[in-house]
């Protein structure tokens, strides 16, 4: 994938919204829907007429993050979902097929950072671990789950949010940054398998404070790109005003 792709001179306006891009009734499924960045996601893509679902591993922080969307809330369902519980996963996926139809978007968090990361001369490998299946393999085991509805469609957008890789450079976290290349390398690997099928797999990389409106900007241009849109790259958004 190689290195990062500045964020491109796009308006606020996401693709789609105005445009011949029907997004009213497409289905998408915010993992981690409920802390950083997720819960302006989950307003956003609701805002353009999305059925939204809204994964949290909490049932009771995902209903919390509901109550604060107001009239948007009825385009929201809350699902319990843990992306490091394989029987979570299938649940979550069997309900959107057989509830929902499928799934058209999938917005991965892969923003994991835990406590005790330092660098890799001295990384404590168990953090190491943890961290890889929060940020690597739980997003994979997600897209895999979501991808045969995507295929049997013909159209899927998947999305990846990292936390920006420049800002963290300096602090230490070698399991981070570590999780932040192979998603980068997964982004690529699925593209490259789903090309031709309609489906766009990008991700990108947010800078703090992430529960700001700005930082929605990069995912939801992904979540909404048109047919031919770009795949298989990592875009960085611009720092948040202020």
């Amino acid at each position: 994938m190689g290195s990062a792709v500045p964020y491109p001179g796009h308006s606020a306006t996401p693709h789609g919204a105005g445009s011949d891009l029907a997004l009213t009734g497409r289905v998408a499924l915010v993992s981690g829907g409920d802390r950083g960045v997720g819960p302006q996601l989950v307003r956003r893509l609701a805002e353009l007429g999305m059925r939204v679902v809204l994964g949290s591993r909490s049932a009771e922080h995902g209903r919390r993050a509901l109550d604060t969307l107001g009239d948007l809330a009825d385009r929201v369902a809350v699902r319990q979902l843990d992306v490091l519980d394989p029987d979570s996963v299938r649940r979550v996926a069997a309900w959107l097929r057989e509830r929902l139809g499928g799934c058209d978007v999938l917005v991965n968090d892969a923003t994991h950072r835990l406590p005790g990361d330092r660098g890799a001369a001295r990384a404590d490998l168990d953090v190491v671990r943890r961290t890889l299946d929060a940020n690597l393999l739980g997003p994979w085991r997600l897209t895999q789950a979501v991808a045969p509805m995507m295929r049997a469609q013909g159209y899927g957008r998947v999305v990846t949010v990292c936390a920006d890789h420049d800002h963290w450079r300096h602090d230490g976290q070698a399991a981070y940054r570590v999780s932040h290349s192979a998603v980068q390398t997964l982004t690529t690997e699925l593209s490259a398998e789903l090309e031709g099928l309609g489906i766009l797999v990008n991700a990108c990389c947010v800078r703090p404070p992430r529960e700001s409106l700005a930082s929605t900007r990069t995912p939801v241009w992904l979540a909404t790109l048109p047919a031919g849109g770009p795949t298989g790259q990592l875009f960085c958004s611009p720092a948040p005003a202020g």
